[in-house]
């Protein structure tokens, strides 16, 4: 009998959808955040990055090439990937609590948080997206979910940046102390 870690991936991901979905009602007030159009710009291709990791409709053409044979050694090492990057980032968005927003973005009596996933790396929900989202690329196997990884990164790191300049303004001195300390997002990058 074989396990069917695609099935237990998915779970993962609405594990992860469904903190995200409740927290959406715990947070501060937005006080400044990045300009609309920069924030659809990057949900268009992290969704599109996420279609191409899981959808199943596009296996045409050199998109469903597979990039290495299938195994039961990749599909376990995606799933541990996936389970480990979405229970970072959920333990990262549990602790950064009512300062989260999906964008870049300064709330009302924003804090800057250090402790916790936060002592580990200045990005932890980042971190975890990364490492979930490596996962499940590498269990889907295909060319597709290759690009898809890439974009979905390379969204990310763009994200990264915006906030890094955001924090720098509002905490112009425990800041730059933090940065210093703390990596960008694994502890062994950046």
């Amino acid at each position: 009998m074989h396990f069917d870690f695609g099935t237990v991936i998915e779970y993962c991901w609405v594990v992860f959808g469904f903190v995200w979905l409740v927290g959406l009602a715990f947070t501060k007030r937005t006080v400044r955040a990045e300009p609309d159009f920069q924030r659809l710009a990057q949900f268009a291709v992290i969704a599109l990055g996420y279609v191409l990791i899981g959808t199943p409709w596009l296996q045409f053409g050199w998109l469903g090439l597979r990039l290495f044979p299938a195994s039961q050694d990749l599909e376990v090492a995606g799933f541990v990937l996936t389970a480990v990057g979405c229970l970072f980032a959920i333990w990262a968005r549990l602790t950064i609590g009512s300062n989260w927003s999906g964008r870049a973005t300064v709330k009302e009596n924003h804090e800057l948080i250090t402790r916790g996933p936060y002592s580990l790396a200045r990005h932890p929900i980042y971190t975890g997206l990364i490492l979930a989202t490596l996962g499940t690329a590498l269990e889907a196997g295909k060319v597709r979910a290759a690009l898809g990884f890439g974009l979905v990164a390379a969204s990310l790191a763009i994200k990264i940046g915006r906030e890094e300049k955001l924090m720098h303004e509002t905490f112009p001195e425990a800041y730059p102390a933090y940065r210093a300390r703390v990596k960008t997002i694994l502890p062994w990058i950046f």
